[in-house]
């Protein structure tokens, strides 16, 4: 009779301490350094790229913001606000592809993959990193001739080349190609050293 309650809270405090792990590892996860660890040129290679992507976001905001309100509160909206948006967000999609290759951070599913038998899962792996490089590759290449056609046409409000914001294309699927290929290398780098090690040992 008495050790059912004492059973209960002490169940209930371990659940209680799983769940403020949890948070505490979930808040160390967003609010520490991603790049924690790298060489210091990658380090600012990432924060570059960061600030870039940043400043558009906040651009983005304040704009739309500030024309919502104008709009709602004065009658007036400025007619180049919307322009201005369109040019930011490719450069904000750009910057995050390359930050979320840098970082390992792109969504997947692994749930069909971890089915696959283990000694085949490297060759799987391998082909998918393949197909990514490929399929950026070929949007790096197809947006260099966009840039190339269109992107001397000038916006109409704010009279700037619409190629200061296509090129963001080209920089954003080039960069993240070379993401994925020193990704790719530092890996095979650390496995390589790994086995040489292991032969050493041997």
């Amino acid at each position: 009779m008495i050790d059912e309650p004492v059973s209960g809270k002490s169940s209930a405090k371990v659940d209680d301490d799983i769940a403020v792990k949890i948070e505490e590892a979930a808040q160390r996860m967003e609010l520490g350094n991603p790049d924690e660890g790298l060489p210091v040129a990658d380090q600012m290679i990432n924060r570059i790229v960061e600030i870039a992507g940043v400043t558009a976001l906040v651009a983005i905001v304040v704009i739309v913001f500030s024309n919502a309100t104008s709009r709602y509160a004065l009658n007036y909206s400025f007619s180049w606000a919307e322009e201005i948006v369109q040019m930011a967000m490719p450069w904000l999609a750009m910057t995050g592809v390359f930050l979320s290759v840098r970082r390992g951070t792109m969504i997947r599913i692994d749930f069909f993959f971890e089915k696959i038998p283990q000694r085949f899962q490297g060759a799987i792996a391998n082909f998918g990193f393949a197909i990514n490089v490929a399929v950026l590759g070929l949007m790096a290449w197809v947006s260099v001739d966009f840039v190339r056609l269109f992107g001397g046409d000038v916006a109409l409000y704010v009279q700037v080349p619409v190629g200061w914001s296509t090129s963001a294309l080209v920089f954003g699927a080039a960069g993240a190609v070379m993401a994925y290929l020193a990704e790719f290398y530092r890996e095979w780098k650390i496995r390589h050293n790994n086995s040489a090690g292991g032969g050493i040992g041997a």
